[in-house]
């Protein structure tokens, strides 16, 4: 029985809804699947505003140039992310400032982004990290002190929140000027590839119409605010087709379902294994008390670079596909000559020591008994 790391699944009407997009004659962009999404969205999480776009590295470009970039722009990052939550700045010429992990989680640590904090400081993107919340009362703290945007990375955050020392609570991707998702086929919700950006100031909408439409009003003449269109603005083509928002929706209106079979994985995992972190073996997910978890991943913090190493062969061995996850952006061939090269310890452990374990809506109880079943064994 070999068990991937992911897998694509189908759990509702997805394969209907792309029939239908097709039969009625609209498989472009901003069609009825796409305003559907965004409604849902909109209505489910409490996001100002909703568009989708064919990737969050898109939602991410769109949010760098909706932030008017230029130049010379510093742009705050964790240097444990993706690429593309740097690259996005980079395309419009920001100089890129790495700010470490936290001890306890991946996350941006907070009480360093200050100290990178310049006059030439414009943006702080914070990454939840496997869908757990950053510090956002913090750094919204920091961004209002220091007259900020705040662009959240929420690839991996659907479904997931933050509560606030009032009490309130808020979902990621609503509490930023911007937020970027992903419906990559590795995330919670998938369509293959798309993304959503959401808008949380209305004074950024109109401009976000134009920059996903390619530059152009056209939005706004198919709902009969003007009586033509033209380039009036920079942009791109960030929009899915309606094939992908189809695919979508039918997740989307299953997130429910999805969500509680992965926190039932994700229990699983985590009440095996804790055994084998009392005794010293490696360390568990550790949750804020201001986070919530969306199962978005589960993942486990070994001893060693090395010792990871074997782990991963251990399992390929029989049969178990694990992986390791970022590598810290400011040690990448792009990066080594232009990081000013302060310590990041805690982004190069991370990069080092941590192994992500498989995790898939149609992931069995019973190969998540032996996945911790070979990690008992290895450690024994």
């Amino acid at each position: 029985m070999k068990i991937p790391f992911n897998k694509p699944f189908i759990i509702g009407n997805e394969l209907q809804y792309i029939q239908d997009a097709v039969v009625s004659g609209k498989i472009s962009g901003d069609g009825i699947f796409t305003k559907r999404c965004q409604a849902l969205l909109e209505e489910k999480y409490g996001f100002l505003k909703v568009l989708l776009t064919t990737s969050c590295t898109d939602a991410l470009e769109m949010a760098a140039i909706l932030c008017d970039i230029k130049p010379g722009d510093e742009v705050i990052i964790p240097s444990y992310t993706f690429v593309s939550t740097a690259n996005a700045f980079v395309l419009r010429g920001a100089k890129i400032v790495f700010v470490d992990s936290c001890e306890d989680n991946p996350n941006v640590d907070p009480q360093k982004i200050e100290a990178a904090i310049t006059q030439n400081t414009k943006v702080i993107v914070p990454v939840h990290y496997a869908g757990v919340a950053c510090d956002m009362e913090s750094i919204m703290s920091l961004a209002h002190k220091h007259n900020l945007y705040v662009v959240e990375d929420a690839a991996q955050a659907i479904d997931s929140y933050f509560t606030f020392s009032d009490g309130s609570k808020k979902a990621l991707g609503s509490i930023g000027h911007f937020g970027a998702f992903s419906f990559h086929e590795t995330k919670n919700i998938i369509a293959g590839e798309g993304g959503i950006l959401t808008i949380n100031n209305p004074s950024f909408i109109e401009r976000a119409e134009i920059i996903r439409e390619k530059g152009t009003n056209r939005s706004a003449f198919f709902r009969n605010e003007i009586d033509k269109y033209g380039w009036v603005d920079i942009g791109s083509s960030f929009l899915p087709s309606e094939l992908i928002s189809a695919f979508l929706l039918a997740q989307l209106e299953n997130i429910e379902k999805i969500q509680r079979k992965r926190k039932e994985i994700w229990e699983r995992y985590y009440s095996g294994l804790k055994d084998l972190e009392r005794e010293g073996c490696f360390l568990l997910p550790k949750l804020p008390n201001y986070a919530t978890n969306n199962a978005h991943m589960f993942y486990i913090l070994c001893q060693s670079l090395s010792e990871r190493g074997e782990l991963i062969e251990h399992l390929k061995t029989n049969g178990i596909h694990s992986v390791f996850h970022y590598l810290s952006l400011h040690k990448s061939p792009f990066f080594e000559n232009k990081h000013e090269r302060n310590e990041l310890t805690m982004a190069d452990q991370y990069s080092d020591i941590l192994i992500r374990l498989p995790l898939f809506y149609e992931l069995k109880m019973e190969e998540i008994d032996k996945i911790i079943r070979c990690l008992k064994d290895f450690y024994s």
